[in-house]
């Protein structure tokens, strides 16, 4: 670029002038500004003043998007991973508001006055919920499982090298191989696959049976000096039907212990209830049915049908418990006290045996209510060029849960003469609270199972505006 073109590029503060107040830190808007006029050092020719302002406001209004903020779901998806899973109860935000703002006995032990342990109280009550010897937590699923693996993998192998440096003629063979079906190598949500989590580990593969059938000898023949654990992997997010076959749990258990190696689970969704008793759903295993069948360790998520915050949870031997929080990576791992008040609060609900988990309301929530509150929207509605109407939908759990599943809902399918469901649905994104639905039919179409009864006016509001 010419030295006559290079002066032709606004300068800074003439474009932070021009922008007024964006609502935006200086900082950040000082650094969209640079980055919108380096980009222009690069062209040929540099647009007129208007287009570069244009230009930088569109940059600072996709940044200004990206911050994190409330919408209404109306989407039918009950655990939306994009949407942050599952939202969190009244007495939960109360405990995080409650811990939040002030200082805690996080690792303080009143009683003695001295420092104490982390989470023995939702420990206890968490064990208590998946009737096992002991339970812990750390910051995701994902987490717990490497945890498991990088642990008994890694200590075993750390024994062989002991076993080796003190003069015996052949050192103990390192004991790192997981034995995994083959129908089981799962990818979960954003591309993470279980093989490839197996191996940051430090795990080595043993894949056994075949994609739709693994039985009991098939996991008996790969067991040997180097099997470190077996691992069983709940097919939360998809579902196989036809030709196919599995060894039962109980029979896995009594082989693992027979060969002395742990017998893992990864659960993954974490249902407390018994999900078939909602209209549509199947039934999920819950941890203590896995527990039950003689698991040494099952993990779970806390913020999918346990309806907490994120969170890996893992529940079974106290021994093998124990033994994982004295891993030096578990520390790594841990939960801060807003994650850790916001689970107590979650598990105590259940323990008491209490309403207020929205999940669980959402799954209950009857048809009957939901289209009376259509109904008094769609009144507020009367008069708009936009012509909304009840109808019918088929709200799913998501978060790689119950994919069989659906829920029979009622939507409010929104219809405008002169504008396109897409573009609808384009300008309620753009809303102050942003309202996200579904094209279907040729209408936008909102589930009310997914949009909370105190949301309902901000949801006129913004279809309001969009007729506007």
């Amino acid at each position: 670029m010419k030295q006559s073109q290079l002066r032709a590029i606004p300068a800074v503060e003439k474009v932070l002038l021009a922008l007024g107040d964006t609502d935006l830190p200086r900082p950040i808007v000082l650094g969209v500004v640079r980055r919108e006029l380096a980009a222009l050092r690069t062209q040929k020719s540099i647009p007129a003043f208007d287009a570069v302002l244009a230009s930088a406001r569109d940059a600072l209004s996709e940044l200004r998007a990206s911050r994190i903020r409330p919408l209404i779901n109306g989407t039918g998806i009950l655990i939306h991973t994009n949407f942050g899973r599952a939202p969190l109860g009244p007495d939960v935000i109360q405990a995080l508001s409650n811990i939040g703002s002030s200082y805690s006995n996080l690792e303080y032990g009143l009683a003695g006055g001295t420092r104490g342990g982390r989470a023995a109280y939702l420990e206890r009550s968490l064990a208590a919920l998946c009737e096992a010897e002991a339970a812990t937590v750390v910051n995701n699923n994902a987490a717990a499982l490497v945890l498991i693996l990088r642990h008994f993998c890694q200590a075993d192998a750390a024994i062989s090298e002991r076993t080796g440096r003190a003069g015996s003629r052949k050192a103990a063979p390192r004991k790192n191989e997981v034995i995994i079906s083959r129908g089981e190598l799962i990818q979960i949500g954003g591309g993470f696959r279980i093989p490839d989590i197996l191996e940051t580990s430090g795990a080595r593969l043993r894949e056994v049976g075949t994609t739709n059938k693994t039985s009991l000898q098939d996991y008996g023949r790969a067991m040997g000096r180097e099997t470190a654990l077996i691992l069983k992997v709940h097919r939360s997010n998809f579902f196989m039907d036809g030709f196919v076959e599995s060894a039962q749990a109980e029979e896995i258990a009594a082989l693992a212990r027979k060969k002395r190696v742990p017998f893992v689970e990864d659960l993954g969704s974490g249902a407390m209830i018994e999900t078939q008793t909602a209209a549509g759903l199947e039934h999920e295993p819950t941890p203590a049915e896995v527990i039950g069948r003689r698991v040494d360790l099952v993990c779970f998520s806390g913020d999918k049908l346990l309806g907490g915050p994120q969170a890996g949870i893992i529940a079974g031997k106290a021994k093998l418990i124990a033994a994982l929080k004295r891993d030096p990576f578990f520390r790594a791992l841990r939960c801060d006290k807003l994650i850790l008040s916001a689970l107590e609060a979650t598990a105590d609900i259940y323990l008491r045996g209490q309403g207020g988990i929205p999940v669980l309301e959402m799954l209950h929530a009857s048809n009957d209510d939901l289209r009376s509150r259509a109904e008094k929207i769609r009144s507020a509605l009367d008069g708009l060029p936009i012509k909304a109407r009840v109808g019918e939908g088929q709200a799913q759990i998501g978060g790689g849960t119950l994919p069989r599943s659906a829920i029979a809902s009622v939507t409010l399918d929104l219809v405008h003469g002169a504008i396109k469901p897409q573009e609808i649905a384009a300008r309620l994104r753009d809303h102050a609270v942003p309202v996200i639905g579904y094209v279907a039919r040729g209408s936008l179409k909102l589930d009310l199972r997914t949009i909370f009864p105190r949301q309902d006016a901000e949801l006129i509001a913004a279809i309001r505006a969009v007729c506007r």
